[in-house]
Protein backbone atom coordinates (compact mmCIF):
# COMPACT_ATOMS: atom_id res chain seq x y z
CA UNK A 1 0.00 0.00 0.00
CA UNK A 2 2.74 2.74 1.30
CA UNK A 3 5.23 2.33 -2.38
CA UNK A 4 6.13 5.50 -4.62
CA UNK A 5 5.80 9.22 -4.29
CA UNK A 6 3.41 10.10 -1.13
CA UNK A 7 2.67 14.15 -0.45
CA UNK A 8 3.46 15.34 3.12
CA UNK A 9 -0.10 17.57 2.30
CA UNK A 10 0.20 21.15 3.46
CA UNK A 11 -3.08 22.04 5.51
CA UNK A 12 -4.11 25.14 3.58
CA UNK A 13 -5.09 28.14 5.98
CA UNK A 14 -6.73 31.52 4.49
CA UNK A 15 -5.33 34.65 5.90
CA UNK A 16 -7.24 34.85 8.97
CA UNK A 17 -6.10 31.26 9.93
CA UNK A 18 -9.03 29.27 9.10
CA UNK A 19 -8.60 26.29 7.25
CA UNK A 20 -9.52 26.06 3.50
CA UNK A 21 -11.17 23.49 3.12
CA UNK A 22 -11.79 23.93 -0.60
CA UNK A 23 -8.27 24.38 -1.21
CA UNK A 24 -7.65 20.97 0.42
CA UNK A 25 -10.08 19.46 -1.84
CA UNK A 26 -8.59 20.90 -4.79
CA UNK A 27 -4.80 19.91 -3.87
CA UNK A 28 -5.94 16.41 -3.27
CA UNK A 29 -7.46 16.13 -6.83
CA UNK A 30 -4.85 17.61 -8.12
CA UNK A 31 -2.37 15.13 -6.85
CA UNK A 32 -4.50 12.13 -8.03
CA UNK A 33 -4.44 13.60 -11.31
CA UNK A 34 -0.47 14.35 -10.88
CA UNK A 35 -0.03 10.53 -10.07
CA UNK A 36 0.89 10.69 -6.38
CA UNK A 37 0.52 7.51 -4.55
CA UNK A 38 -0.59 8.43 -1.10
CA UNK A 39 -1.61 11.31 1.18
CA UNK A 40 -0.14 12.16 4.27
CA UNK A 41 -2.78 13.84 6.67
CA UNK A 42 -1.83 16.58 9.03
CA UNK A 43 1.96 15.67 9.47
CA UNK A 44 4.96 18.15 10.24
CA UNK A 45 4.30 19.76 6.72
CA UNK A 46 0.66 20.03 7.55
CA UNK A 47 1.09 21.93 10.65
CA UNK A 48 0.25 19.94 12.89
CA UNK A 49 1.89 21.33 15.94
CA UNK A 50 -0.71 24.37 15.15
CA UNK A 51 -3.95 22.78 15.19
CA UNK A 52 -6.09 22.41 18.04
CA UNK A 53 -7.42 18.62 18.41
CA UNK A 54 -10.71 18.91 16.82
CA UNK A 55 -9.34 21.05 14.30
CA UNK A 56 -6.26 17.74 13.55
CA UNK A 57 -9.25 15.19 13.43
CA UNK A 58 -11.46 17.51 11.26
CA UNK A 59 -8.62 17.96 8.70
CA UNK A 60 -7.99 14.44 8.84
CA UNK A 61 -11.59 12.95 8.45
CA UNK A 62 -11.74 15.88 4.84
CA UNK A 63 -8.95 14.50 3.46
CA UNK A 64 -10.11 11.37 4.16
CA UNK A 65 -13.15 12.23 2.10
CA UNK A 66 -11.84 14.12 -0.25
CA UNK A 67 -9.91 10.94 -1.74
CA UNK A 68 -12.87 9.05 -1.40
CA UNK A 69 -10.51 5.65 -1.56
CA UNK A 70 -8.61 6.49 -4.54
CA UNK A 71 -4.99 6.64 -2.46
CA UNK A 72 -3.98 5.71 0.77
CA UNK A 73 -4.20 8.30 3.27
CA UNK A 74 -2.09 8.13 6.13
CA UNK A 75 -2.80 10.62 9.41
CA UNK A 76 -0.19 11.90 11.42
CA UNK A 77 -1.23 11.32 15.02
CA UNK A 78 1.99 11.44 16.82
CA UNK A 79 2.29 13.26 19.84
CA UNK A 80 4.84 13.66 22.68
CA UNK A 81 1.97 12.10 25.01
CA UNK A 82 1.36 8.94 24.89
CA UNK A 83 -2.10 9.44 25.62
CA UNK A 84 -2.72 12.44 23.20
CA UNK A 85 -0.91 10.32 20.70
CA UNK A 86 -3.40 7.24 21.72
CA UNK A 87 -6.44 9.71 20.81
CA UNK A 88 -5.39 10.99 17.70
CA UNK A 89 -4.79 7.53 16.66
CA UNK A 90 -7.95 6.62 17.57
CA UNK A 91 -9.90 9.99 16.21
CA UNK A 92 -7.65 8.67 12.63
CA UNK A 93 -9.28 4.87 12.69
CA UNK A 94 -12.58 6.52 13.59
CA UNK A 95 -12.25 8.70 10.73
CA UNK A 96 -11.63 5.71 7.99
CA UNK A 97 -7.43 6.23 8.00
CA UNK A 98 -5.50 3.58 6.03
CA UNK A 99 -2.71 3.88 8.56
CA UNK A 100 -1.18 6.38 10.84
CA UNK A 101 1.96 8.02 11.17
CA UNK A 102 3.60 8.19 14.96
CA UNK A 103 6.42 10.92 15.04
CA UNK A 104 8.57 9.93 17.70
CA UNK A 105 7.94 11.83 21.02
CA UNK A 106 9.63 15.14 21.02
CA UNK A 107 10.99 17.56 23.06
CA UNK A 108 11.11 16.03 26.27
CA UNK A 109 13.98 12.86 24.83
CA UNK A 110 12.85 9.54 26.06
CA UNK A 111 15.32 6.59 26.24
CA UNK A 112 15.36 3.73 23.49
CA UNK A 113 13.61 1.56 26.14
CA UNK A 114 10.65 4.50 26.29
CA UNK A 115 9.95 4.79 22.57
CA UNK A 116 9.85 0.95 21.91
CA UNK A 117 6.83 1.05 25.12
CA UNK A 118 5.69 3.91 23.43
CA UNK A 119 5.02 2.91 19.92
CA UNK A 120 3.96 -0.08 21.85
CA UNK A 121 1.56 0.97 23.26
CA UNK A 122 -0.23 3.00 20.91
CA UNK A 123 0.08 -0.10 18.22
CA UNK A 124 -2.15 -2.42 21.16
CA UNK A 125 -4.34 0.26 22.03
CA UNK A 126 -5.74 0.93 18.73
CA UNK A 127 -5.79 -1.51 16.40
CA UNK A 128 -4.75 0.08 12.88
CA UNK A 129 -1.49 -0.10 10.77
CA UNK A 130 1.15 2.10 12.02
CA UNK A 131 4.12 3.64 10.62
CA UNK A 132 7.04 5.19 12.82
CA UNK A 133 8.05 8.03 12.04
CA UNK A 134 12.31 9.18 12.96
CA UNK A 135 12.89 12.77 12.37
CA UNK A 136 15.86 13.40 14.70
CA UNK A 137 16.38 16.88 13.25
CA UNK A 138 12.96 17.95 14.52
CA UNK A 139 12.45 15.88 17.52
CA UNK A 140 16.53 16.12 19.02
CA UNK A 141 14.97 12.31 19.52
CA UNK A 142 16.60 9.43 16.76
CA UNK A 143 15.08 6.01 17.16
CA UNK A 144 17.90 3.57 16.66
CA UNK A 145 17.41 0.46 13.94
CA UNK A 146 17.46 -1.59 16.67
CA UNK A 147 14.28 -0.31 18.01
CA UNK A 148 12.17 -0.26 14.97
CA UNK A 149 13.33 -4.01 14.74
CA UNK A 150 11.84 -4.68 18.20
CA UNK A 151 8.86 -2.62 17.30
CA UNK A 152 8.61 -4.56 13.39
CA UNK A 153 7.42 -7.72 15.29
CA UNK A 154 4.22 -6.01 16.21
CA UNK A 155 1.77 -7.41 13.96
CA UNK A 156 -0.01 -3.57 12.84
CA UNK A 157 3.65 -1.70 13.39
CA UNK A 158 4.12 -1.94 9.22
CA UNK A 159 6.84 1.10 8.25
CA UNK A 160 8.86 3.51 9.24
CA UNK A 161 9.54 7.16 7.74
CA UNK A 162 13.51 7.31 7.90
CA UNK A 163 13.92 11.34 7.32
CA UNK A 164 17.93 10.75 8.97
CA UNK A 165 19.61 10.89 5.24
CA UNK A 166 21.51 7.94 6.48
CA UNK A 167 21.16 5.44 3.47
CA UNK A 168 23.27 2.55 5.44
CA UNK A 169 20.17 2.01 7.79
CA UNK A 170 17.93 1.09 4.62
CA UNK A 171 19.75 -2.52 4.52
CA UNK A 172 19.94 -2.53 7.79
CA UNK A 173 16.23 -2.05 8.50
CA UNK A 174 15.41 -4.58 5.77
CA UNK A 175 17.69 -7.09 6.88
CA UNK A 176 15.48 -6.78 10.91
CA UNK A 177 12.50 -6.13 9.92
CA UNK A 178 11.69 -8.25 6.47
CA UNK A 179 10.48 -7.60 3.28
CA UNK A 180 6.84 -6.95 4.07
CA UNK A 181 8.00 -3.93 6.25
CA UNK A 182 7.58 -0.54 4.27
CA UNK A 183 10.51 1.48 4.56
CA UNK A 184 10.14 5.40 3.49
CA UNK A 185 12.46 8.15 2.56
CA UNK A 186 11.64 11.20 4.92
CA UNK A 187 13.93 13.18 3.15
CA UNK A 188 13.75 14.85 0.09
CA UNK A 189 17.41 15.36 -1.02
CA UNK A 190 18.39 11.58 -0.59
CA UNK A 191 15.13 9.86 -1.67
CA UNK A 192 16.31 8.79 -4.97
CA UNK A 193 19.25 6.78 -3.39
CA UNK A 194 17.00 5.59 -0.67
CA UNK A 195 14.78 4.07 -3.06
CA UNK A 196 17.32 2.39 -5.42
CA UNK A 197 19.04 1.55 -2.05
CA UNK A 198 15.90 -0.98 -1.64
CA UNK A 199 13.38 1.52 0.13
CA UNK A 200 9.48 1.35 -0.80
CA UNK A 201 8.55 4.98 -1.30
CA UNK A 202 9.12 8.53 -0.26
CA UNK A 203 6.74 10.56 2.39
CA UNK A 204 7.70 14.65 0.42
CA UNK A 205 7.32 17.96 0.47
CA UNK A 206 9.10 18.54 -2.88
CA UNK A 207 6.01 16.53 -3.97
CA UNK A 208 3.60 19.60 -2.54
CA UNK A 209 5.30 21.90 -5.27
CA UNK A 210 6.17 19.27 -8.54
CA UNK A 211 4.24 15.63 -7.87
CA UNK A 212 4.26 14.57 -11.25
CA UNK A 213 8.05 15.13 -11.68
CA UNK A 214 8.38 13.62 -8.23
CA UNK A 215 6.21 10.55 -8.97
CA UNK A 216 8.13 10.04 -11.92
CA UNK A 217 11.33 9.79 -10.62
CA UNK A 218 10.36 7.37 -7.21
CA UNK A 219 8.70 5.19 -10.05
CA UNK A 220 11.97 4.94 -12.04
CA UNK A 221 14.47 4.50 -8.75
CA UNK A 222 12.04 1.75 -8.09
CA UNK A 223 12.75 -0.03 -10.95
CA UNK A 224 15.93 0.51 -10.27
CA UNK A 225 16.78 2.42 -13.69
CA UNK A 226 19.27 4.58 -11.96
CA UNK A 227 20.21 6.97 -15.07
CA UNK A 228 16.36 7.67 -15.77
CA UNK A 229 16.06 8.56 -12.23
CA UNK A 230 18.76 10.69 -11.42
CA UNK A 231 17.76 12.57 -14.73
CA UNK A 232 14.43 13.10 -13.34
CA UNK A 233 16.05 14.14 -10.38
CA UNK A 234 18.25 16.52 -11.36
CA UNK A 235 15.64 19.28 -12.31
CA UNK A 236 14.59 18.94 -8.72
CA UNK A 237 17.21 19.27 -6.68
CA UNK A 238 16.70 23.06 -6.28
CA UNK A 239 13.89 22.59 -4.60
CA UNK A 240 14.90 19.64 -2.68
CA UNK A 241 16.95 22.14 -0.91
CA UNK A 242 15.34 25.37 -1.25
CA UNK A 243 11.93 24.18 0.19
CA UNK A 244 14.17 24.00 3.68
CA UNK A 245 15.51 27.48 3.24
CA UNK A 246 13.33 28.43 6.53
CA UNK A 247 11.35 25.77 8.38
CA UNK A 248 9.41 23.39 7.14
CA UNK A 249 6.59 24.50 5.75
CA UNK A 250 7.05 28.07 5.23
CA UNK A 251 8.65 27.86 1.79
CA UNK A 252 6.44 24.74 0.74
CA UNK A 253 3.22 27.02 1.38
CA UNK A 254 4.62 30.56 0.18
CA UNK A 255 5.51 28.08 -3.15
CA UNK A 256 2.15 26.67 -3.38
CA UNK A 257 0.45 30.33 -3.33
CA UNK A 258 2.80 31.66 -5.54
CA UNK A 259 1.26 28.92 -7.93
CA UNK A 260 -2.45 29.61 -7.24
CA UNK A 261 -2.87 26.62 -4.83
CA UNK A 262 -3.89 27.90 -1.69
CA UNK A 263 -3.97 30.94 0.37
CA UNK A 264 -1.34 32.49 1.62
CA UNK A 265 -1.85 31.50 5.04
CA UNK A 266 0.24 30.44 7.81
CA UNK A 267 -0.20 29.94 12.15
CA UNK A 268 1.83 31.85 14.40
CA UNK A 269 4.65 30.64 15.69
CA UNK A 270 5.28 30.21 11.76
CA UNK A 271 5.47 33.21 10.03
CA UNK A 272 5.51 34.01 5.86
CA UNK A 273 8.70 32.84 3.69
CA UNK A 274 11.22 35.87 4.40
CA UNK A 275 11.85 38.14 1.23
CA UNK A 276 15.23 37.56 0.71
CA UNK A 277 14.36 34.13 0.24
CA UNK A 278 11.92 34.28 -2.26
CA UNK A 279 13.98 34.73 -5.51
CA UNK A 280 15.98 31.78 -5.22
CA UNK A 281 12.77 29.68 -4.58
CA UNK A 282 11.19 31.03 -7.06
CA UNK A 283 14.59 30.10 -9.59
CA UNK A 284 13.99 26.72 -8.05
CA UNK A 285 10.63 26.23 -8.85
CA UNK A 286 11.65 27.84 -12.54
CA UNK A 287 13.88 24.78 -12.81
CA UNK A 288 11.42 22.41 -11.67
CA UNK A 289 9.20 23.47 -14.82
CA UNK A 290 6.62 24.64 -12.29
CA UNK A 291 6.21 27.81 -12.88
CA UNK A 292 6.98 29.82 -15.76
CA UNK A 293 10.61 30.67 -16.84
CA UNK A 294 10.29 34.09 -17.73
Amino acid sequence: MFRGSMAALVTPMREDDSVDEESLRLLIEWHIEQGTKGIVAVGTTGESATLDEEEHCRVIKRIIDFAAGRVPVLAGTGANSTTEAITLTRCAKEAGADACLLVTPYYNKPTQEGLYLHHKKVAETVDIPQLLYNVPGRTACDMQPETAIRLAQIDNIVGIKEATADIARVAVLRAGCGAGFSLISGDDATAREFLLAGGDGVISVTANVAPRAFAAMCEAALAADRARAEALDAPLAGLHRDLFLEANPIPVKWALAEMGRIPRGIRLPLTPLSAPYHEALRQSMRQAGVIDSH
